[in-house]
């Protein structure tokens, strides 16, 4: 019958202390005085355990010592949940962003450094313990960005993040693309992809090898010649194509999700690239910066980053 009061207590303090950390939900500059307000909980807390688990006189004699161990497992189970939860407010949080152009930023006219650029201001506007880091490089292909993840300021920030978000595959593309422009088919682009896709996963296991604990976000790809060469359907058919297979090696992952933007280039009036007809406007990249954080908000993440939002 104590072993079953004590259970019913510690039951009772779990969902305690969960139901009043949830509802507190405090901001950053409130975190300490919440620490301190919980410690003197936990003092209570104890307190109270420790009295609920005292018999009556009557029973004193049949005091076991397994059901102290017991009192002193549930004051030590209450404030690991507590301090737990409080250190989750405070961790600084990283946002690591590798691959190429549409990484770098190029073709935002505001030089914000796209949409990279727009999610570090973002965050910075909000006041939020999050840092940023931007390792996009113009002109990457996937075997180049297996490369420099070798150097050392690349892998040291991967193996600090919380969040990891990669752009690549337009360069492969474009690289087959050049030797194939007169006569468009779909077999060197099928073949091309065949060793995207191998060398991706080498990207992938690369990240996982430095730090298996970040998530992973693989940014789809759009078709920047939909506009002006919306006739050669092969085009459109083969930025499908490499997306699908980014999805579907995403999907292998655990902690790897896929971010679609193609959709959001297509079969709209308004101007989403720059002059080079090839990169995102400004526009462009608040559109992807957008769907990003709709993604990080729809995620599991535990992140300070779902509570912001892109201005228009």
């Amino acid at each position: 019958m104590q072993k079953n009061k004590i259970a019913i207590i510690f039951i009772t303090i779990l969902l305690f202390v969960g139901f009043f950390l949830f509802l507190l939900q405090p901001d950053r500059q409130e975190a300490e005085s919440l620490k301190a307000l919980a410690s003197d909980n936990i003092t209570k807390i104890e307190d109270t355990v420790e009295t609920a688990a005292k018999p009556a006189k009557a029973e004193e004699e049949v005091i076991v010592e397994n059901e102290k161990s017991i009192t002193e497992d549930i004051k030590a189970k209450v404030r690991e949940v507590v301090e737990g939860a409080l250190d989750l407010f405070q961790k600084d949080q990283k946002v690591v962003a590798i691959g190429d152009s549409l990484t770098e930023g190029i073709g935002d006219e505001t030089e914000s450094g796209g949409y990279v650029g727009l999610l570090n201001h973002t965050v910075e506007d909000h006041n939020l313990n999050i840092t940023v880091e931007n390792f996009g490089k113009k002109g990457n292909r996937s075997d180049q960005l297996l490369k420099r993840l070798e150097k050392e300021a690349i892998s040291s920030a991967i193996e600090e993040a919380d969040i990891i978000l990669v752009t690549i595959g337009a360069n492969d593309i474009m690289k087959v693309l050049k030797s194939n422009f007169m006569n468009v088919t779909m077999e060197p682009f099928q073949e091309e992809r065949l060793a995207y896709i191998e060398r991706l996963t080498f990207i992938i296991n690369k990240i996982n090898e430095l730090n298996p604990d970040t998530q992973i976000y693989l940014i789809g790809l759009y078709n920047p010649f939909e506009q002006y060469f919306g006739e050669i359907i092969e085009l459109d058919l083969i930025i499908d194509n490499w997306n699908e297979a980014g999805k579907s090696l995403a999907e292998k992952y655990d902690n790897m999700g896929f971010i679609p933007i193609k959709d959001l280039f297509s079969n709209t009036n308004i101007s989403l690239l720059a002059d080079d007809k090839f990169h995102p406007n400004t526009s462009g990249y608040k559109l992807i910066a957008k769907r990003v954080l709709d993604y990080l908000k729809e995620s599991n993440v535990e992140t300070d980053i779902n509570t912001v939002e892109i201005e228009s």
